[in-house]
C-alpha cells in the first residue's frame, strides 16, 4: 500500500513539474549565466570553457541507459562521472566515459541542465558542421531520452519546442537552420536522434 501511495505521489509530482515547464502556469523562462532557471540542474564536471567560440549550432541526441529503458537515474549519473558500471552488464563500455550534455528533455517533459550553454559540454565527439571541425565549440547539445526506433513523447516535442524558442532568443547566431542531429554532424559514427525523430513536425514548429 505505501509502495502504491509512494509511485502516485511521484507521478502527481511529474504531471505538476510539467504543467510548471510547459508554461500553463504562465511561467517566463529565463536564462541566467546560461542556466535555465526552470530547468532542474544536475550540474556535471564534464566540460570547459569555450575557446573563443559563440554559440551557433544546436544538436539534437538522443539517450537512454540501459537501452531502451526509461525514467532511471543513469543518464545523471554518468554526465555527473559517478557511474555504477556494475549496475547494469552493458554499462561496462562506459567505464572512465567523460560525457555531458547541456540539456536532457526526459520522455515525461522533465527538462534537466548539466551544463551551463555559455560553457562547452562534451556532447558530439569527433564531429564537423560546413567545414567547422570540433562542433563541442560552439554547438549547444540536446539529449532526449528515448531510442532511434521509439517514438518520442509528446511531452517531448512540446518542451523541446519551447526550449529551442528560448535557445533562439538568447543566442542570435542560432536559427532553424543551424539545427542538425547528432548523426549529421558525425555521419557514420552516430545515428541519432533517429529514424523516429519527427524534423518535419519539430522544425515545422519552430517557423510557425
Amino acid at each position: 500500500m505505501l509502495y502504491a501511495v509512494y509511485i502516485q505521489s511521484v507521478k502527481t509530482a511529474r504531471v505538476k513539474r510539467f504543467l510548471y515547464w510547459a508554461g500553463v502556469c504562465d511561467v517566463q523562462w529565463q536564462f541566467t549565466s546560461g542556466w535555465l532557471k526552470q530547468a532542474r540542474r544536475c550540474e556535471s564536471p564534464h566540460f570547459n570553457a569555450r575557446p573563443e567560440a559563440e554559440v551557433s549550432l544546436l544538436v539534437i541526441h538522443n539517450i537512454s541507459l540501459p537501452a531502451g529503458c526509461f525514467g532511471l537515474p543513469y543518464i545523471d549519473a554518468l554526465f555527473q562521472g559517478c557511474l555504477d558500471v556494475q549496475a547494469d552488464a552493458s554499462f561496462a563500455c562506459l567505464a572512465d566515459l567523460q560525457v555531458s550534455a547541456h540539456f536532457l528533455i526526459r520522455r515525461d517533459g522533465e527538462i534537466v541542465q548539466y551544463v551551463s550553454c555559455d560553457d562547452r559540454a562534451w556532447h558530439a565527439g569527433l564531429s564537423s558542421f560546413q567545414g567547422r571541425e570540433n562542433c563541442n565549440d560552439f554547438a549547444i547539445g540536446i539529449e532526449l531520452e528515448g531510442t532511434d526506433e521509439l517514438a518520442y513523447t509528446e511531452q517531448q516535442y512540446l518542451q523541446l519546442d519551447r526550449l529551442t524558442r528560448q535557445l533562439l532568443q538568447e543566442y542570435p547566431l542560432l536559427s532553424p537552420e543551424r539545427i542538425v542531429g547528432h548523426s549529421d554532424i558525425a555521419p557514420g559514427r552516430k545515428t541519432d536522434p533517429g529514424a523516429s525523430f519527427d524534423w518535419h513536425r519539430y522544425l515545422g514548429g519552430l517557423a510557425g
